[in-house]
This record gives structure tokens, C-alpha cells and sequence, in this order.
């Protein structure tokens, strides 16, 4: 007859593995805790202080994703960066509105417990954290089964910043003759996975024996709250954008103010390996634009007259060049030119 019991486990749900993990955030996270008093992994809540050095604080918070960008994780069985383009997700664009990130949480859905999987993921989450310099206070790992199908997962984060209510960064701050910067990206990001997971579909591709594809499709996506963080404590931004889905075009026009425009050389943009690899496989520039940040990765819009300040903030391999500036005009943003994909 005991047999014949029903029980969670025997649904698909191990909790002792739960617990197991929960164990395991625990001891990692309570390794890198420093001098904070609160010990939040594992209650029903997490604490975190509020800075006292604010003298206006106001709560900046974000929530994100990674797309499908962990059905390559999957493919590749790769799951040790995919933490890091969860937390970029949210803290990249905490920062746009010139907020410092405090703290992080994490929600891990899947099939079935897999704790190798699992601390490879909280081990990219932690290290995202460490970048930038803010603390994974909690998060939430759920098993279901019959919701996801074997092996499968998803993970989505919350970050919470707080700035200044005077240092918000506001588009009443962007002046006619503005520059608009480009921030070099660190390749695709988290974004336009859907279509790069079809394009190989439809070519046959096998990214688990071409290199050059497994290297560029797990790359994790730039953090750049240090600079840009750096930049706000100096006042040489005006204003900037996260370039995420929607591309170029779409995320500065968030930013622009009325009568104001954005005008982009797109021929000044310098494209990475992967954009040009895409390029050839019959995607047009409409698509590209559209869908990718095609090498840009974040915008800055400042004064002239700060150009050369704001490129000592950035190391070699992210340092911003002009790709356009601010004119008078009804339209938000005007994209001249063409990208030279193969230059």
C-alpha cells in the first residue's frame, strides 16, 4: 500500500535537491558578503541598507531577461556565462537613468533540478554582481515539470539602483550640437537569438563543431556600469541609452527630447566579426538595424567639449567613437549612410 502513495517527489519535484542548492547559494554568496549585515538567501524576504551618502535618494528598478539566448547555453551545454547576460540585462539599464545598482535577484524555472547546471548559472549571476559591484540579495528556483521539457530552463533577474533625484539623467539635458557616442558591444548581447537560431536552423549549421559560432553566440554581454558610473560622477554625460532590442534607431529615440534630433552616420559604425558573419547569410541592413546592436552596444550623448575626458574611461577594446550628433528636427532620430558590413 505504501507504494501506492502519491508525493511531490513522485510529480517531477525533488525539494532535497532544492535544498541542496539553496545550501549551495548560501555558502558562495555568504563568502562574498563583506561587512553587510544581513544574511537574506534562504528567508522569506532579503534586507539591504540604503546608502546614507544620498541626499535625495529615489529607487530605480529593472527586470529582465535572456531570451533565447539559453537554448544556446543549452546546445553548447554552457551555462557559466549565462548568469552575466542576466544581470548586464537589468544593471545596463539601471544605469541609463544614472542610478548605481544595489542589489540583485534571480528566478530560475525549470524541468528538473540539475545542480551542476544550476551552480554554473549562479556562479555567472555572482560574477555579473561582482562587476558590478552590487550584491545578490535573494531569488527564487522552481522545478516543473510538464512545463518545461527535459533539460529546459529559463531565468529572469531584478536589480534595484538608487540615485540622486538631482543627478537623474533626464533628455532636457540634450543641447543641439550634442555628440552622440558608440560604445562598442562585446558581440550580440542577449538579443536577435530567435533569428540567429533560425538562420542556423535553415543552414544546417552545427555550432558544437564551428568555432568561431560557439565562441561568438555564448559571448556574455557587457557590463558597463564602472564607466559609466565613472562618467555620471564626473558630469560628462548628458544623457544615455542601452542598446538592446529594437537596435540602434529605437533605443536613442527613447531619450530624445521633442523638436530635437538624433542624426547617426550609420557608416561610422564599426561592426563586429559576428554582424559581418550574419550580413552574409541574406539578412538585410533593415533587419540587422532593426533587430541587433550591430557593435553598439550602449550610447552616449555629451558636450563637445568633454570628448576627450570621457574616452579615459573606458579601456581599449570599449572605447566610445562619434557616430553622430544632436540636430533641430521633427524627426527623433535620422540614420544616414549605410553600414559598411565588411569593412
Amino acid at each position: 500500500m505504501k507504494n501506492n502513495l502519491f508525493t511531490y517527489k513522485k510529480s517531477g519535484v525533488n525539494i532535497s535537491s532544492a535544498d541542496k542548492f539553496v545550501k549551495f547559494i548560501s555558502n558562495i554568496t555568504s563568502k562574498k558578503k563583506g561587512k553587510k549585515k544581513f544574511t537574506n538567501i534562504g528567508g522569506f524576504g532579503s534586507i539591504s541598507d540604503i546608502p546614507k551618502n544620498i541626499a535625495n535618494p529615489k529607487i530605480v528598478a529593472c527586470t529582465d531577461g535572456v531570451g533565447t539566448k539559453i537554448e544556446i547555453a543549452n546546445l553548447i551545454n554552457k551555462f557559466d556565462t549565462i548568469g552575466i547576460d542576466l544581470v548586464a540585462m537589468s544593471v545596463n539599464d539601471l544605469i541609463v537613468q544614472g542610478a548605481k545598482p544595489l542589489f540583485f535577484l534571480d528566478y530560475i524555472s525549470i524541468n528538473k533540478i540539475d545542480l551542476t547546471k544550476l551552480k554554473s548559472i549562479i556562479k555567472g549571476i555572482l560574477k555579473g554582481c561582482e562587476i558590478s559591484n552590487c550584491s545578490l540579495v535573494g531569488g527564487e528556483t522552481a522545478e516543473m515539470p510538464g512545463t518545461y521539457a527535459k533539460g529546459k530552463f529559463d531565468i529572469a533577474g531584478f536589480a534595484v539602483g538608487i540615485v540622486d533625484q538631482r543627478k537623474i539623467l533626464s533628455k532636457n539635458k540634450i543641447k543641439k550640437n550634442d555628440l552622440v557616442l558608440a560604445v562598442p558591444s562585446n558581440g550580440l548581447h542577449s538579443n536577435g537569438y530567435s533569428l540567429v537560431r533560425y538562420l542556423i536552423k535553415k543552414k544546417k549549421i552545427d555550432i558544437k563543431k564551428n568555432f568561431f559560432l560557439k565562441k561568438e553566440l555564448i559571448r556574455p554581454t557587457k557590463i558597463y556600469v564602472n564607466e559609466i558610473l565613472s562618467l555620471l560622477n564626473k558630469n560628462l554625460i548628458s544623457c544615455c541609452a542601452n542598446i538592446t532590442g529594437g537596435g540602434i534607431e529605437d533605443n536613442i529615440k527613447r531619450i530624445i527630447p521633442d523638436k530635437l534630433c538624433a542624426e547617426i552616420n550609420l557608416a561610422k559604425i564599426n561592426p563586429s566579426n559576428i554582424y559581418k558573419w550574419l550580413k552574409k547569410n541574406n539578412i538585410s541592413d533593415k533587419e540587422m538595424l532593426k533587430t541587433f546592436n550591430c557593435g553598439v552596444g550602449f550610447c552616449l550623448i555629451i558636450k563637445k567639449k568633454n570628448f576627450r575626458k570621457v574616452l579615459k574611461y573606458f579601456s581599449k577594446k570599449y572605447r566610445p567613437y562619434i557616430i553622430g550628433k544632436i540636430i533641430k528636427n521633427k524627426n527623433k532620430v535620422i540614420l544616414k549612410d549605410r553600414v559598411d558590413w565588411y569593412k
